[in-house]
């Protein structure tokens, strides 16, 4: 079986987040975050992280997955 990677590239606030979760919903598919700064914990203001219960509904990647004093690459 042959698998797709689907990639959305766009502007600050220009609903690449909402896209994916109705496209990942339709497809039966996860959400790879490749944001620099939702990577980090604690860094929710200005940076547009899916909600809990946003993230509940399907699985979410690379989101809170270090502490801002760390690097991560």
């Amino acid at each position: 079986m042959e698998k797709r990677v689907i990639t959305i590239l766009g502007c600050t606030a220009s609903g690449k987040g909402s896209l994916a979760r109705a496209l990942a919903q339709e497809i039966g598919s996860e959400i790879l975050s490749v944001d620099s700064m939702k990577v980090y914990r604690g860094m929710d203001i200005g940076t547009a992280k899916p909600t809990p219960q946003q993230r509940a509904a399907l699985p979410h990647h690379l989101i809170d997955v270090a502490d801002p004093w760390e690097t991560f690459s």
